[in-house]
């Protein structure tokens, strides 16, 4: 059924419709908590709009789509490169902060002690790295073929038959 005519507000006018309530700086806080880890049903949250919206915003606003791309594409290549980090080990430059006496009654002074602080190598995100980069390799579950060339086993089995010396 056709828009009454002369209601500019009607779907399916020219025009018509309730205005959207994007904003060009939405692209801009959508990249920013999309860094931070924001799903789809977040934003929602923070831009009090449903998660239809926020995807109808993408479909119709290039910019915000590709800004929360962008932001979501480097909060995960972040927790990648983390996470394969603590997955082989690795080391950093630390500075610990100690109080050093001076003896014979002088009190003691504060002094910063540069070290190298080591963190050994992580089984538990290796095996998620490898589970998720290489599942056919790595999953819980293998999958075995129990079948012959390609074609199940068929078996025949003779029941009640006896040889001619009493023995089955």
């Amino acid at each position: 059924m056709p828009a009454p005519k002369g209601n500019r507000n009607a779907k399916g006018n020219r025009g018509g419709g309730r205005p959207s309530r994007y904003k060009a700086e939405y692209a801009t806080l959508a990249e920013r908590v999309a860094l931070l880890g924001a799903t789809d049903a977040d934003l929602a949250r923070i831009f009090d709009v449903s998660e239809s919206t926020i995807n109808a915003w993408k479909r119709e606003h290039v910019e915000f789509s590709e800004a929360l791309k962008r932001g979501k594409d480097d909060a995960d290549a972040k927790v990648a490169k983390s996470l394969y980090r603590r997955a082989l080990g690795y080391s950093h430059r630390a500075v610990k902060i100690v109080t050093v006496a001076q003896g014979n009654n002088m009190g003691s002074v504060v002094e910063e002690v540069p070290y190298t602080e080591r963190y050994p190598p992580d089984t538990t995100a290796a095996i998620f790295w490898l589970k998720n980069r290489r599942p056919d390799q790595w999953r819980d579950k293998q999958e075995h073929d129990h079948t012959s060339g390609g074609e199940p086993f068929t078996f025949t089995l003779a029941i009640g038959e006896r040889s001619g010396d009493g023995n089955p």
